[in-house]
């Protein structure tokens, strides 16, 4: 047995106990969620979501997850919004299989808190989570963006997503979600008329997801970050847990390495961390820090 996991068995369950007893008498409680949250959730790029709506994706041009199909160069465009259809069907309008969000809402409910997270299929808000409270920092697959660089405005797209499903002959079941129909007779393609276009000048749509300096941050946006930034400074001195689930590498400096500054500048601050393989933290704030490496959906169910 390595001595990597004698330490888990022996700290484990104390240190469930203590963010348990931090989430109880805090003042506040930030969340921090990153991907790694929602594939607690099964919100999983790949295996049998992936095979069940894109098989025939996979079997005409290889790839095998959905996150390579988001980029790849199809020759149509009435493909790539095909595509697009079902993947944001899949991960913004479907529910995760798992309720791990509804398990977490059930623990932070009563709490005074805020939601921060770079994840765009917006899990929290269909939760239960107020949406007041919610920062959704890199977008949301349920948004477009105009290409055109002057219109600094988001459009919703869920009706959209619902024709260029049904236009690919994916059928609603009992329980009215899209499925694949028995003789797996769909299209990988939409009408021309579907393709998605501004409503405001006609040029061409894209999805409001942070990749370059073209990303839209809307009124909605800026209404949420101020109030995130409120939020921070209303508890600037409190007993604040600064809760960080599914948090990577990728983008440390949105939700990580803030939240690792703002616990060592306030002395009654903890920060907590759930992450299956990356839980750690500064030498600086160990004594303030609580690190629990482990399944966060497991995690939750052991703190409820």
């Amino acid at each position: 047995m390595s001595k990597i996991l004698q330490f888990r068995e022996k700290n484990f369950d104390d240190k469930i106990k203590q963010l348990k007893d931090e989430i109880a008498c805090a003042d506040a409680v930030v969340i921090g969620a990153g991907a790694g949250m929602s594939t607690a959730a099964g919100f999983i790029y790949t295996g049998e979501r992936f095979d069940k709506y894109f098989f025939d994706y996979s079997k005409k041009y290889g790839f095998v997850d959905m996150y390579t199909g988001g980029f790849y160069p199809f020759e149509k465009t009435e493909i790539f919004w095909a595509y697009w259809a079902r993947y944001i069907y899949i991960n913004r309008y479907m529910d995760p299989p798992k309720d791990t969000y509804h398990k977490l809402f059930d623990i932070i409910r009563a709490k005074d808190y805020f939601v921060i997270t770079t994840n765009v299929d917006h899990c929290f808000q269909k939760a239960g989570f107020d949406k007041k409270r919610l920062f959704y920092t890199q977008g949301d697959y349920g948004l477009f963006q105009s290409v055109n660089p002057a219109i600094r405005r988001t459009f919703d797209n869920k009706q959209w997503v619902m024709e260029a499903m049904e236009a690919q002959g994916f059928v609603k079941n009992s329980s009215g979600i899209f499925t694949v129909p028995s003789d797996q007779s769909i299209t990988m393609s939409i009408p021309s008329e579907l393709i998605p276009k501004c409503p405001i000048d006609g040029s061409p749509m894209t999805t409001n997801l942070r990749a370059d300096n073209k990303f839209v941050e809307d009124e909605g946006w800026h209404r949420a970050a101020n109030a995130y930034t409120e939020f921070l400074r209303n508890h600037n001195e409190q007993h604040v847990l600064f809760l960080e689930l599914g948090v990577g590498s990728n983008t440390p400096g949105i939700i990580k390495y803030p939240f690792w500054d703002m616990t060592a500048e306030n002395k009654k601050a903890v920060y907590g961390c759930i992450n299956f393989g990356e839980a750690y933290c500064p030498k600086e704030i160990e004594n303030q820090s609580i690190c629990i490496d482990g399944d966060i959906d497991e995690v939750i169910d052991m703190l409820k």
